[in-house]
This record gives structure tokens, C-alpha cells and sequence, in this order.
């Protein structure tokens, strides 16, 4: 057998085991500081006033909705193998009632770090018990899920607003192939 045809395939192996192993890693191992309840809220309600300034047509999802859970920073990262972590709040009527964090791991052709928020506006009390009786909320599945971009937002009005909970991802900074929301498992935490 040629041996100079062995080695490439050794090569990739070894690359994927390492990228596998070196992901895994980094998304069990603990946030290096993880924000305290008051930092977490301030920064929720901020990015939440953030996305109303860039996307004026985004408080309407705001006024009808009867809650938000606002991610003000999530991290993404990979390279073939990929995964974000971040942790928010949720919003209903102005204050915060509980906090939450968002995770996803993802295999495929991706290569690059990404900073960005996302607002999930939730339209009805259904979706809104779903997330708290889950353990666990794999967005994907339960409640109807819409990803709005800048353009969609532009054009919301209340008679188009017809879905459970709505997903804008904002503030991106930084470059990643691909970003979305399927697939994320949202939980509840307990800052400090």
C-alpha cells in the first residue's frame, strides 16, 4: 500500500478527533465569569432598548407580546464542529422574572467566532408556559418559531403577527458562516 495515501486520511481523522475533543471541552467547562443576576438584568433590559432603537417596528413585538427573553450576548465559535453559549433574561411587563441561559453544539462546514443578541418575544401565554414547564427548551420543537431578519421586521404589523414566539438576532459582531437558532437548548438558571 502507498503509504503517501494513507497519511492524508490519517491527517483528517486525527484533525476531526481533535476538533471533536477540544469542543467538547470548552462546552462543558464552566464560564470564566458568569454575570450576577443584577448584571444580567441590566444588560437584558438594555439590549432589549437596543434592538427598539435599531428596528423601530420591534416594540410592536414588544407591546403585544406577553413576554421576552433577551440574550444580550451570545458567543459562537468553531471550526467544522461549533458551538454558543450565552444567558439572559425574561422580561415580562417591564421587569425581569427569571433568567435563562441558551446553548448549541453543531457539526458541518463552519469556520469562524461570532458575538450577536437575540430577543425571543413570546405572543402568547401557551408559548410562555411551555418554556417553563419544559426542561428544557429545544427550539425546534413545542411552540411555532419565526426567525425575523432586519427586512421582516420592517413590515411587522399586528395583523401579521400570527405565531407563537418570534426570534430576532441583533448587535452581530465578528464573522461566522451560518447562525441560527435550531437546535439551541434554552434552560433556567439561578445567577447569584
Amino acid at each position: 500500500m502507498n503509504r503517501a495515501s494513507v497519511l492524508p486520511v490519517k491527517f483528517l481523522g486525527w484533525l476531526c478527533a481533535s476538533l471533536l475533543t477540544f469542543s467538547a471541552l470548552a462546552w462543558v467547562s464552566p464560564p470564566a465569569h458568569a454575570a450576577s443576576a443584577a448584571e444580567l438584568s441590566a444588560d437584558s433590559l438594555a439590549a432589549l432598548e437596543q434592538l427598539y432603537a435599531q428596528a423601530p417596528r420591534t416594540r410592536e413585538l414588544g407591546d403585544k407580546a406577553v413576554g421576552v427573553l433577551v440574550f444580550p450576548s451570545i458567543i459562537k465559535g468553531g471550526l467544522l464542529v461549533g458551538g454558543e453559549r450565552g444567558e439572559g433574561a425574561l422580561i415580562r411587563r417591564g421587569q425581569v422574572e427569571g433568567f435563562y441561559s441558551i446553548s448549541a453544539l453543531s457539526f458541518g462546514f463552519q469556520a469562524g467566532a461570532q458575538q450577536f443578541s437575540y430577543a425571543l418575544f413570546f405572543m402568547n401565554e401557551a408559548a410562555m408556559a411551555y418554556l417553563d414547564q419544559s426542561d428544557g427548551w429545544s427550539l425546534g420543537a413545542g411552540p411555532s418559531l419565526v426567525v425575523v431578519d432586519q427586512g421582516y421586521a420592517a413590515s411587522i404589523t399586528t395583523t401579521t403577527l400570527t405565531q407563537d414566539v418570534y426570534a430576532v438576532p441583533f448587535g452581530e459582531q465578528g464573522l461566522m458562516a451560518g447562525m441560527g437558532l435550531q437546535g439551541s437548548k434554552i434552560s433556567r438558571i439561578n445567577p447569584n
